[in-house]
């Protein structure tokens, strides 16, 4: 039996950010991580010579020290630089009516609507402005200064008063939704359905109920910070987090499956692993989903009735198909490393099948591929109903995946026959190797509907991160709940002490 300050279940970015955090504010901590390799939905994996990500693969600010990128803050505080490149457009969305460019920059943005509706393009420029002026408003609170308690709101007072005045007429904006200010904005179909595309991409769920301050924040920094992908791979960031919690002073257990959380006279006393080890701490904190934590890692005695009807009254997001290839580059000049292929413009974009997006790091980062190969990734949303290894599952690989080839055709119609590598992956690939409550993207928490809770629980010493928690789904939320997390557990003056850290370019 070993005893530490604090035992983070789950090595996610939310999990490393919490845990690396405590490390550098001199806690001993422990991750511990079931699998062999950390970085939860993030990590990534190698097959032959072919270096591909699983998870997310659009990153913005990660070169910028002035970012207000919450994962680059906390890579700034640990004392960690990423190598990265940076690129524009960020993507091509392939739609029915021909390709619109991305750019990071917002009056290219707009030029490039422009060509498909005049009219929508000036819409969208008063849907952006309203959005930049909160994400000015919002910039101005570094995400490291926050913290989830009564303490938080006087700690802002005291240290941005001007700030939150700038905010207080954005607030009916920021309780909001982003379809609330493209209802006041935006008449032109064309412009609804790609703001709709924008955010359902960002976090699986249509304007109306994605929440405005996420919008502000994407539109925002890509177009004042930088869009950029990390070399090495999403796997860099893990192992830059990784570097910083063990610099530190904290520790990584891999193959250290944890089996449940022991709480005894409803105090949390630490973990009990599946070999049978146990490490005492007063302090647990999940990176597990909501329902995983309360299904798998408590006992149903110990759960609070407030805590399971959370989790039976929150919706999921569905899981994914994943169509992994390595395929021969040659003639493949000047691509775009991201793509989106909306199939079919009269279904609903949300429907599983029709939005596939495409990624590519290795036009950015050679190394991912063997020479004068690509690595691609490709996915879109599949749900967990049906799905068993039976006979019949690996027809159905075939027969679900065919339409991520026909996404992948719209960019390089003879990949097939450039394919040297294949790796298809289904809703029971993604719960099993992330070990995800039905393989789920997140929880379905609409604005206005509900809220993403906050790190604490009703289980004294018990705390959650990740994106089934504050402030949602998406890298920077994921890395925003772990400073979060991690703040709630320490005082105001020691947050203050790492503040002048950040947000300086050289």
């Amino acid at each position: 039996m070993g005893r530490v300050d604090a035992i983070v279940i789950g090595s996610g970015i939310g999990g490393l950010v919490a845990g690396s955090l405590l490390a550098r504010y001199g806690w001993r901590v422990v991750v511990c991580e079931s699998h062999a390799k950390p970085g939860g939905a993030a990590h990534g994996f190698e097959h032959a010579g072919f270096r591909f990500d699983t998870g997310p693969s659009f990153f913005c600010g990660l070169g910028d020290p002035a970012s207000i990128n919450p994962l680059r803050q906390v890579l700034t505080v640990l004392g960690e630089e990423l190598e990265t490149i940076a690129y524009d457009p960020l993507g091509i969305y392939h739609l029915p009516e021909g390709d619109l460019p991305i750019f990071c920059k917002l009056d290219r943005y707009r030029e490039a609507i422009a060509h498909f509706t005049p009219q929508g393009a000036q819409e969208f420029a008063a849907f952006e402005q309203r959005m930049l002026v909160l994400y000015e408003g919002l910039r101005q609170i570094p995400t490291l200064s926050l913290r989830p308690d009564w303490r938080g709101l006087g700690e802002v007072l005291w240290r941005y008063p001007g700030a939150l005045l700038r905010l207080l007429p954005q607030l009916p904006t920021i309780q909001g939704s982003a379809g609330d200010v493209l209802d006041a904005t935006v008449r032109d179909p064309w412009v609804r359905r790609l703001v709709d595309l924008e955010c359902f991409l960002l976090s699986g769920l249509k304007a109306a109920e994605t929440v405005a301050p996420e919008v502000s924040f994407m539109l925002g920094e890509r177009s004042r910070s930088v869009v950029d992908y990390p070399l090495g791979g999403g796997e860099a960031i893990i192992q830059a987090l990784v570097r910083g919690l063990e610099a530190w002073g904290g520790e990584l257990r891999l193959n250290a499956h944890v089996d449940k959380v022991w709480v005894e006279d409803g105090q949390v006393r630490g973990v009990k692993l599946r070999r049978g080890e146990v490490i005492e701490a007063p302090v647990v904190i999940s990176n597990a989903t909501l329902w995983d934590t309360v299904t798998h890692l408590l006992k149903p005695e110990v759960v609070p009735a407030s805590l399971h009807q959370l989790a039976n009254q929150t919706a999921a997001i569905d899981s994914f198909m994943h169509l992994h290839l390595g395929i021969r580059a040659e003639g493949l000049d000047n691509l775009c490393g991201h793509h989106v292929v909306l199939h079919d413009g009269e279904t609903d974009l949300t429907t599983p099948g029709n939005t596939c997006m495409i990624s590519m790091p290795s036009v950015w980062d050679a190394s991912l591929a063997p020479p004068g190969h690509h690595v691609l990734h490709a996915y879109t949303l599949e749900p967990f109903e049906g799905w068993q290894r039976d006979h019949t599952y690996k027809d159905k690989k075939q027969a679900r995946a065919a339409t991520l080839y026909r996404a992948v055709e719209r960019v390089i119609p003879d990949v097939r026959d450039r394919m040297v590598v294949e790796r298809i992956g289904t809703p029971l690939t993604h719960a099993r190797y992330l070990r995800r409550h039905r393989g789920t993207y997140g929880p379905a928490i609409a604005a206005h509907q509900g809220q993403f809770p906050p790190p604490q629980t009703p289980i004294p010493g018990l705390y959650r991160v990740g994106d089934s928690t504050l402030p949602g789904i998406g890298v920077p939320a994921v890395a925003a709940s772990g400073i979060l997390c991690a703040n709630a557990l320490v005082s105001p003056a020691q947050t203050a002490e790492l503040l002048p850290l950040i947000g300086k370019r050289p």
